[in-house]
């Protein structure tokens, strides 16, 4: 050990003293995170506000954590809320067991459940911590009515997976 060993060691240290501190203000401005993170969950609806979860409870089965809870309830001509015969009718996702693996994702049939960028999961309260599906729920956007109502994007369930999409922005004539 030579005898400027020690001065080398403080010289990082005395680099780092004069120079400016990166602060982020985190609760009061919360830093984007970034375009592919993901972090809660979401349940996504049709064109017309129609739920696309069909309770078919692939999703619970796939969760290694056993995070999810899906019941299925089955749709009338008077209450319809999914184009299929049946729709989750209760959704719970527990993020006290949620491991963030993405799996669920990855059974779902219908593209109904997806991860969106949101990244704030952390509360004092474990009865917060347990999303329902009005939680989960995607927001109604222009043109959206709420459930239940009548199918609008077709006759039949087949029209909303397969042309669902283009009928909605008028490409296609039903």
């Amino acid at each position: 050990m030579g005898f400027l060993d020690p001065v080398k060691g403080f010289g990082v240290t005395f680099g780092m003293m004069f120079k400016k501190v990166a602060t982020e203000e985190y609760p009061e401005a919360g830093a984007p995170a970034a375009p592919r993170y993901h972090g809660r969950h979401q349940l996504n609806r049709h064109p017309d506000g129609l739920e696309k979860c069909v309770g078919c409870e692939l999703c619970a089965w796939a969760c290694p954590a056993d995070a999810i809870f899906v019941e299925g309830g089955d749709n009338t001509e008077e209450a319809r809320y999914s184009p299929g015969e049946r729709y989750g009718a209760d959704y719970q996702i527990n993020y006290l067991r949620c491991i963030g693996c993405g799996l669920c994702i990855e059974a779902c049939p219908t593209r109904s459940l997806t991860m969106i960028n949101f990244y704030e999961l952390a509360d004092d309260d474990r009865q917060r911590l347990i999303y329902t599906k009005e939680d989960l729920l995607a927001p109604l956007l222009s043109g959206m009515e709420q459930p239940p109502h009548p199918m609008r994007l077709g006759e039949n369930e087949q029209d909303y997976y397969v042309n669902g999409p283009e009928l909605a922005r008028g490409e296609v004539k039903p």
